[in-house]
């Protein structure tokens, strides 16, 4: 998708002087104290930030703060007819039910979520999934099946039946792939509409964490929109995360954030932790999804052709620009930039009506679209404003 990607880079340094407040972590330990950032940042900041499947012989997935992204040029594709997962609005069962108590939602989707054991060459771990058609699709995270490149994928359901899965695609950037397993009439869990959510709504979390399938917790949508980065710098994943309190930890990954009438509305995926050096990482109650209306794109494209397309404008950034906005370093030939007007040096300042602080808040916001989209712009040329319109192309 780019022509080269940086190294994460750990948050600058505090000025000399910066206050700091210890912060209490939520166990018997005192973490070390936490500097207050130098500017007001919608993304996380000093926190760091990891995947959250459960790995047993191989570390995965940190990534401190929220570094820049090199976007590459896009490459159009030819559109194909894809698969639709069930929506919400076919449910007649008693989950569906507005205000439905959290033990009902719990005893309703319970059988759709299942456990996923990875086993590769020289890791093992596990993570969290769910079904999202009956004839053995299921949804999860591109970093829970990666542990098993070259291994084994193995899905464990809620009754205790195991049966071996097969990748059907992922989409990294995205951080979700699909599994297939061979069997039939399974319970599809029902797919909400993560635009519809509201700070303060219900959110029920349902995975595996720490290996203890069938795990449920709840708590409210706490943000929307979040900015967050998390994996390593050869499998970055930029999501454009819904915040929740609800409890997740290592294994929830790929496991479904539901809201308060048991419908899919994102998939758990990472956690902000202060965890240092070797110790472990767990809940703080600041926990990120994938909102269910990206992720339905992406996995209407892997079934349908196994791949799945992500949308780009056809920039490279400066990661040094601190900001607010993301500074254009480079605009590639016959791109969508370029034939929106965009020129190196431009300050990205808005895009689809979205103020952009950063880099890593620019390409998140690009991913909330699919590629063919027209979405405007606006850029400080100079010091002076500009208008835009790019039709977004598109990679693999």
């Amino acid at each position: 998708m780019s022509d080269q990607t940086p190294e994460p880079v750990m948050p600058p340094a505090p000025a000399q002087g910066s206050p700091v407040d210890p912060v209490p972590a939520p166990s018997v330990v005192t973490a070390p104290a936490v500097p207050a950032p130098a500017t007001s940042r919608r993304g996380l900041g000093v926190f760091a930030v990891i995947m959250i499947a459960a790995v047993t012989s191989l570390v995965v997935g940190l990534f401190a703060g929220l570094g820049g992204y090199l976007m590459g040029q896009g490459i159009d594709s030819s559109s194909s007819t894809v698969v639709s997962l069930p929506q919400a609005s076919d449910d007649t069962g008693a989950a569906s039910t507005p205000g439905a108590s959290i033990a009902a939602i719990a005893a309703a989707e319970l059988p759709s979520v299942v456990s996923i054991v990875a086993t590769g060459a020289n890791s093992a771990g596990s993570g969290s999934g769910f079904v999202i058609r009956s004839d053995g699709y299921i949804l999860t995270n591109n970093h829970v099946v990666a542990i098993a490149k070259g291994g084994k994928l193995e899905v464990v359901f809620n009754d205790g039946t195991r049966i071996k899965g097969d990748v059907v695609g992922t989409n990294p950037e995205y951080d979700i792939a699909v599994v297939k397993v061979a069997k039939k009439g399974l319970p599809a869990m029902l797919i909400g509409n993560s635009d519809e959510v509201s700070v303060g709504d219900m959110a029920i979390a349902i995975g595996a964490p720490l290996g203890l399938d069938g795990t449920v917790t709840a708590g409210i949508i706490s943000a929307l929109d979040r900015p967050v980065t998390a994996g390593d710098s050869g499998d970055t994943s930029f999501i454009n995360a819904i915040q929740t309190d609800a409890a997740i930890n290592p294994g929830n990954s790929g496991g479904p954030l539901l809201d308060g009438a048991g419908h899919v509305i994102g998939i758990n995926s990472a956690i902000a932790s202060m965890a240092t050096g070797n110790s472990e990482a767990g809940s703080i109650g600041l926990g990120f999804a994938i909102p269910i209306n990206t992720a339905k794109r992406i996995a209407e494209e892997l079934i349908s052709t196994g791949t799945s397309q992500t949308p780009v404008i056809g920039v490279n950034l400066d990661t040094n620009y601190e900001g607010p906005g993301a500074k254009v370093l480079e605009v590639k030939a016959n791109g969508p930039s370029e034939a929106a007007g965009l020129q190196k040096g431009d300050i990205i300042t808005s895009l689809g009506g979205r103020l952009i602080e950063d880099a890593t808040e620019l390409v998140v916001a690009i991913r909330t679209h699919a590629p063919g989209d027209k979405v405007d712009v606006k850029i400080d040329r100079g010091g002076g404003s500009v208008s835009a319109t790019i039709t977004l192309g598109s990679a693999e």
